[in-house]
């Protein structure tokens, strides 16, 4: 298996049509469907004329969401003009909860992780800055989908996820390939001290995911007036910000769970630098589409 590093987004494949499907370079298997939608190609005009919003939000309807969703998995090929594989998904609930499918559900199912093993189904999750994480395992045909905003790595949703591969499948770590796709990153992910304790709680190098600069934005420079104290000059609170990693966190997960660093790809691309291209959740404040990360077996 040639190593695989983390690399710019001009690598992805695209499809022929209006609709881009980013394809991760490591999961060139015949056998395999998978994809992370973007923005554009959809039918949905709320958030953008012609935007592929995957999630139901309370500014879109279900029918063009419903109609996006069918564009989008034609357009990785798990289907045609007209019908594709069914598409199990959950209310996501940013957990460390992994569910293993073995068929269309009629019931919604609450997590944040998916695991399969059956053919022509497909499973997703969706994101508008958090991490999505898919996984498939090349010799058991296996697959995941993993949902991992700060709370979720925190939980070790992706890290649990391959411990129900082995569980369920005998999934070898050393055969599992992975993907990180587009996500928020660390140069707009500001965060607070919280943080810092909630995952020194949880993981050694903890430290090692977080950022601390100098904010030239905060209110402490722009109206220093405000922040006057009795201090000497030099020796009050750091007008600083502390950056998050989350992409980087969840890469560890994946080594912590024994899936070898070259069979990880991480794309170079952030939701937030780039809302053409991506929804997100922050830089939008909130008012924004889904995209949906989705894997799938071919019979």
């Amino acid at each position: 298996m040639p190593t695989v590093v983390k690399t710019t987004r001009k690598t992805a494949t695209k499809t022929k049509s209006k609709l881009e499907v980013l394809r991760a370079p490591n999961f060139n298997l015949p056998w395999l469907v998978h994809g992370f939608s973007t923005r554009g190609g959809g039918g949905s005009d709320v958030y953008g004329k012609g935007s592929l919003n995957l999630g139901i939000t309370e500014h879109d309807s279900r029918e063009n969401v419903e109609r996006n969703r069918a564009l989008f998995a034609q357009a990785m090929g798990a289907g045609d003009a007209k019908s594709h594989w069914p598409i199990v998904q959950m209310k996501q609930v940013h957990s460390g909860v992994v569910h293993k499918v073995d068929g269309p559900i009629a019931e919604q199912l609450t997590g944040d992780g998916l695991i399969t093993n059956v053919p022509e189904l497909l499973i997703g999750i969706k994101t508008a800055d958090c991490i999505p994480v898919l996984v498939v395992d090349t010799k058991k045909r296996a697959v995941g989908a993993f949902h991992a905003g700060w709370r979720g790595t925190v939980a070790r949703i992706v890290e649990k996820g391959i411990g129900e591969m082995r569980r369920h499948y005998g999934s070898n770590p050393r055969d599992i390939q992975a993907a990180i796709g587009p996500a928020i990153g660390k140069c707009c992910y500001t965060v607070g001290e919280e943080l810092i304790h909630s995952f020194e709680s949880q993981f050694a190098y903890a430290k090692e995911l977080f950022n601390e600069e100098y904010d030239f934005e905060s209110l402490h420079n722009k109206y220093p007036m405000l922040f006057l104290n009795q201090r000497a000059p030099g020796h009050g609170e750091p007008a600083t910000k502390i950056q998050l990693d989350l992409v980087e966190a969840n890469r560890r997960q994946l080594l912590d769970a024994r899936v070898p660093a070259a069979n990880i790809y991480a794309f170079d691309a952030c939701t937030s630098c780039d809302t053409k291209r991506f929804f997100s959740h922050r830089a939008e404040f909130g008012k924004t589409g889904r995209m949906m990360a989705a894997i799938g077996i071919r019979k």
